[in-house]
């Protein structure tokens, strides 16, 4: 199971601080079961692994053995929550070298409709050109700008390539259950259907279609993933003691720091795999819990190659950040450092297995910024593999639920990413929008 340690964090605020906070937190957590707290029509997440029947999963991978027969390259549409967690797994399970390698087990899975780059697109289109392409559009309403544009050009693109009919058979939309332009456009033109549930947003959704059936498209185990969150959905349950309880522990731990005046939390690890979970982690608690003036701000870094760049200031910055290491206990594979001369320095290294080098990278770094004004917070996990990963990405939904709680916001809403869709509607001159554009830009020329 996930271990959390916080002994290093206790240069920055006492344990008996952080123990404190451990009483909150695991009230914050039975809100978050019994439904007490803000925002509680958005709780589907929490009994969802638990939840998640053989049937669905069944009927997942069928509709993605469906998609991988008829495609050797398949694009997962979405923005945020609809394709952060999908990509994050697969970044991590993936082989980092596979264009290198001439076979393929299956279809490589891209992603659109993350930005509105014409550049970016174009790319993409001229790298479909020559290979069988599927499309999996992820949107609740359909009509979110970035990825409505994406599907719009896929969507010609395939209809141009094989027919309405042909284009029929190789998309596949994860939207709403009954309502939204998606929903309304997947029953017109008799897509396969899967639904984002009512009670889960999209920073949550991860556990859901959402992310399993990219997932299942790519030929992950999305059995094991689902199976690795519910072990963490009941490790982490209330009735768990604070002491056993490693997402009470984690929101209690931040949410100490937090209050001594630690106000950046900077996510890192030394596997690269896991590069794409600090993307996806970040979205989930900067959206959580930034709000009403409040919340801690989420930052990422990959190490050790981000300790050439951002070491320094890590190390000797202005001292209001804390870190939280996300640490791997067993590689998926071994390798040793060469037996050779002692030219460069390295012979002390010679037969050395290159984890042992990254364990001592991990410690040693953390002893420093420890020493130099930087509390720590160690999450552990036993491998990067499906299973762990699924109980990774629970414990961060479960932490961030308390966290938001301990913080006093509702943490499963959004309200401030309205603000700027509006100002891109005027400024586009969507129906309706009109009057506010001339106002936008007639500000934009007086900058």
């Amino acid at each position: 199971m996930i271990g959390f340690d916080y002994s290093m964090a206790t240069a920055g605020v006492p344990a008996s601080t952080i123990e404190e906070f451990g009483g909150r937190a695991e009230a914050c957590n039975r809100m978050l079961e019994e439904g007490t707290g803000a925002g509680a029509d958005f709780l589907g997440w929490v009994t969802l692994p638990g939840a998640v029947t053989q049937a669905q999963l069944q009927a997942m991978e069928e509709a993605a053995d469906r998609l991988r027969a008829v495609a050797e390259v398949i694009v997962v549409v979405g923005i945020g929550g609809s394709y952060l967690g999908a990509r994050a797994v697969l970044e991590a399970l993936g082989d980092p070298f596979a264009l290198l390698r001439r076979e393929r087990s299956g279809p490589d899975v891209v992603f659109a409709g993350q930005n509105v780059s014409e550049d970016y697109l174009y790319a993409l289109l001229v790298a479909l050109e020559g290979r069988s392409v599927g499309v999996i559009a992820v949107s609740k309403s359909g009509t979110t700008t970035e990825p409505a544009i994406a599907f719009r050009i896929l969507r010609g693109e395939l209809e141009r390539r094989y027919g309405k009919a042909g284009a029929r058979e190789r998309i596949v939309a994860v939207t709403d259950g009954c309502r939204g332009v998606l929903r309304e456009l997947a029953d017109r033109e008799g897509y396969a259907t899967f639904v984002i549930p009512d009670d889960v947003g999209g920073r949550y959704s991860v556990l859901t279609p959402v992310g399993l059936l990219p997932l299942a498209a790519a030929g992950v185990d999305i059995r094991a993933l689902v199976a690795g969150a519910r072990d963490m959905e009941a490790a982490t349950a209330s009735g768990v003691s604070f002491a056993n309880n490693p997402a009470v522990r984690y929101a209690a731990a931040r949410n100490a720091l937090y209050g001594a005046g630690y106000k950046v939390e900077i996510l890192g690890s030394y596997e690269p795999s896991l590069h794409y979970m600090g993307e996806w982690w970040k979205q989930l608690f900067g959206e959580s819990e930034g709000k009403e003036g409040r919340g801690i701000f989420p930052a990422s870094v990959t190490l050790t190659a981000d300790l050439h760049s951002m070491g320094q200031y890590i190390q000797e910055g202005e001292r209001m950040l804390f870190e939280t290491i996300v640490s791997v206990d067993r590689p998926r594979y071994e390798l040793r450092v060469a037996e050779a001369g002692d030219e460069d320095g390295l012979g002390y290294l010679a037969g050395r297995r290159l984890s042992e080098v990254n364990r001592m990278a991990e410690a040693g770094v953390a002893l420093a910024h420890c020493d130099g004004g930087v509390p720590n917070l160690r999450v552990s996990i036993d491998r990067i593999d499906a299973y762990c990963i699924g109980e990774l990405i629970y414990f961060f939904e479960r932490a961030c639920g308390i966290s938001g709680y301990l913080l006093g916001v509702n943490p499963f809403d959004q309200p401030g990413v309205e603000a700027y869709k509006r100002n891109v509607f005027a400024l586009l001159d969507k129906p309706g929008y009109e009057e506010e554009g001339r106002r936008l830009r007639e500000r934009l020329r007086g900058l």
